[in-house]
């Protein structure tokens, strides 16, 4: 061997395990534009083909003969042709807002078990939100309560639940209650 063979620098390319695990990468992002509601897929962003190839996922049934499997590869496949950085940032913007509104829910089912489970409750609330209709929400409360002494259908509960939704905006994202 010469001299100069050994002096050449390393190659740069990626290995084919990191090839692989980026295609792989490609593949479950294309999974999860297949797992996204027709809605959420059409305000995407991306590509006519790749669209049409994460509908045609959607359509054909999971079966023992691999077809979805070699759809789903050829979405992933599609994916190496597409940055696909934006399609991760739609995506998370996507699933932010559902943690938001997710949270939001669970403050409004916490509110809910405050005013069943403590007197006071009934004060904060108002306190916060002073707008609400306090002969309504006293009946519900009762209603609720003898529902579930009584082992009834919650159908005051629920009703609790729905006007504390009209009564609590989901924007107040300070409000931890």
């Amino acid at each position: 061997m010469t001299e100069t063979q050994h002096d050449e620098p390393l190659d740069d390319r990626p290995s084919k395990t990191q090839i692989k695990r980026d295609m792989l990468a490609l593949q479950a992002l294309g999974e999860e534009l297949v797992a996204l509601s027709d809605d959420r897929l059409a305000g995407l962003d991306i590509p006519e083909e790749l669209r049409e190839a994460v509908r045609e996922a959607k359509r054909i049934a999971v079966s023992k003969h691999g077809a979805q499997r070699r759809q789903l590869q050829y979405v992933g496949r599609l994916m190496r042709d597409v940055d696909p950085a934006p399609i991760r940032a739609q995506i998370d913007a996507l699933e932010g807002h559902s943690r938001v509104h997710n949270a939001w829910l669970h403050r409004l089912e916490r509110w809910r078990e405050r005013l069943l489970a403590q007197d006071d409750a009934l004060t904060e609330l108002l306190a916060v939100h002073p707008g609400a209709d306090i002969p309504r929400i006293r009946a519900l409360i009762r209603n609720a309560q003898r529902e579930q002494a009584q082992a009834k259908p919650p159908r005051a509960f629920r009703e609790l639940f729905q006007v504390l939704r009209e009564l609590i905006p989901e924007s107040t994202s300070g409000e931890s209650r």
